[in-house]
């Protein structure tokens, strides 16, 4: 599913009481004030959803080109991590649903 989509299903869901434009921005502001949080090193937990926040991938003296099999070294980065909560996992398998 792409952003658009995501607008769209949410226009249905609220009977375009607020025009499309206005979710677009929503939305943006969303994902925006997400990726700003994580980036500063704080935690973002969106209830019945999940949890993001970053991860620290240490630096590896020893890993190898999968495609050469050539040994490399691969520098320290960062990373995002997502944990999803409980009601999510049990949505997914089945047990429950979300709203």
């Amino acid at each position: 599913m792409v952003k658009s989509e995501i607008i769209l299903k949410l226009s249905d869901k609220i009977h375009r009481k607020i025009k499309k434009s206005e979710l677009e921005k929503i939305l943006n502001i969303i994902i925006n004030t997400i990726v700003y949080e994580i980036k500063y090193q704080k935690a973002v937990e969106i209830r019945q959803f999940g949890r993001f926040s970053q991860k620290k991938i240490k630096e590896k003296m020893n890993a190898r080109n999968p495609r050469t099999g050539e040994k490399i070294h691969a520098k320290a980065k960062v990373s995002v991590a997502f944990k999803m909560s409980k009601e999510l996992k049990d949505s997914i398998n089945n047990r429950g649903s979300l709203n």
